[in-house]
């Protein structure tokens, strides 16, 4: 046992159960956002550029742009987790073992689809780390987009949205906001 192998095993296994969790939300996200969209075929309003009216188109299509988006971070993650999941497990400090372990059964049992092929680059393989970063990036860009038209949707100069107030905070000072 090294721990070289056991640490990198730990953060794949991490990644991997807070990955399917998050995967799990985005899922959640988009049916919302399919549903919604769905209940809202003819509901049209004006499309932007650059804040400024430019074209109508209904509320569903624009709804189901942001579904796109995170189907598409969905698809991004999912990949950068079948990258990841290859067990390590038998890498040892750098070069391996010479135990009569069998890495396939051990993978098999941890849930992972094989293992990985030179114990070097098992021990010092990172690069899923910056990819699931990566990915989980493009997620955070997209929920602060759509987190962003939401606040804009429900100011006095839109009002497209109006949320309930037990999402919302008033100013402690002004009470017109």
């Amino acid at each position: 046992r090294s721990r070289n192998d056991q640490v990198a095993l730990d953060l794949r296994l991490y990644l991997r159960e807070e990955c399917e969790t998050i995967l799990s939300l985005i899922r959640s996200l988009v049916d919302a956002i399919v549903e919604k969209a769905q209940d809202n075929l003819v509901a049209l309003l004006p499309g932007y550029t650059h804040l400024q009216r430019a074209q109508p188109i209904s509320f569903a299509h624009h709804l189901l742009a942001y579904g796109m988006m995170f189907s598409r971070d969905i698809s991004r993650l999912q990949d950068a987790v079948k990258r990841m999941n290859v067990s390590p497990l038998g890498s040892c400090a750098l070069a391996g073992t010479t135990y009569p372990i069998d890495r396939a059964f051990v993978a098999d049992k941890l849930g992972f689809d094989g293992y990985t092929l030179n114990s070097l680059d098992g021990v010092s393989d990172r690069d899923f780390c910056v990819e699931i970063g990566a990915a989980l990036s493009v997620v955070m860009m997209h929920l602060s987009r759509f987190s962003e038209e939401l606040i804009l949707w429900t100011s006095w100069e839109f009002g497209f949205v109006e949320l309930d107030d037990s999402f919302t905070t008033g100013s402690s000072i002004m009470p017109q906001k």
